[in-house]
């Protein structure tokens, strides 16, 4: 697979790896919530079998630009990087949110989700990683 090739490269720096790990974490949260969902949905424990539709298929969307920005990524190309710190703003939105009314296993989650969604932004801004990431060519 020339993607874990890649990965595994020497020219790889080791914060875009570390960012990489990070938006996988992210991207397996999202799929398992998906699947949570789509349980939910299942066994008739919806309330709402549109909301949990769009919900899974939102969740199962955001994954897929993540795995498809991770690999623009490891190619060198920038055109990954707006999906990624898009997604990590949201994230830090919805996890301040979360915080500050949820209770707790809902309130441990959502810190979680806030130093996955720091560390990655901050990651995706370093000097090592942006100029990684900075190739241009016709594929961006």
């Amino acid at each position: 697979m020339p993607v874990l090739e890649a990965f595994f490269a020497r020219r790889v720096p080791a914060f875009l790896r570390a960012l990489m790990i990070g938006v996988v974490v992210e991207v397996i949260g999202l799929v398992a919530f998906a699947v949570v969902l789509l349980g939910e949905l299942l066994t008739g424990g919806s309330t709402s079998v549109g909301v949990s539709l769009f919900l899974v298929l939102f969740l199962l969307g955001v994954a897929w630009v993540l795995v498809v920005s991770c690999r623009a990524l490891l190619a060198g190309r920038r055109s990954g990087r707006g999906p990624v710190v898009t997604w990590q703003l949201f994230q830090i939105i919805g996890s301040v949110a979360a915080i500050g009314s949820g209770t707790g296993i809902v309130v441990a989650g959502a810190w979680v989700a806030l130093v996955i969604a720091v560390a990655v932004g901050v990651l995706l801004m370093t000097p090592s990683v942006v100029a990684a990431t900075s190739a241009t060519g016709s594929e961006d």
